[in-house]
């Protein structure tokens, strides 16, 4: 186990809610706010916190338009968000002594 590893631990991404969101997402490229509210059984005002706080890193990009004239607010991973991600799960793997 190499501990020098922790610093190298994205705070951004290492909250619970904001994990989820990314693994998703990294799967996903994109999803829609409701859909990423029910898989990860979030509350809106929650999910809207973590998604913020995720935009403001440039992880995620957030896109509001209308359809039917109800509001859709979609929610995609960007190159840095999957550059970041990468990194976090690398450094996590180097924590836990798999590289």
């Amino acid at each position: 186990m190499s501990l020098e590893q922790l610093g190298k631990i994205d705070e951004v991404i290492h909250g619970r809610m904001r994990l989820g969101i990314m693994v998703y997402l990294a799967d996903a490229e994109a999803a829609d706010f409701t859909e990423l509210k029910t898989v990860l059984e979030a509350t809106q005002g929650n999910l809207s916190v973590h998604l913020k706080k995720l935009e403001e890193a440039g992880y995620v990009a957030i896109a509001k338009s209308f359809v039917n004239n109800k509001p859709l607010t979609r929610v995609s991973i960007t190159p840095a968000g999957r550059t970041a991600f990468a990194a976090y799960l690398d450094a996590i793997g180097a924590l836990i002594g798999r590289s």
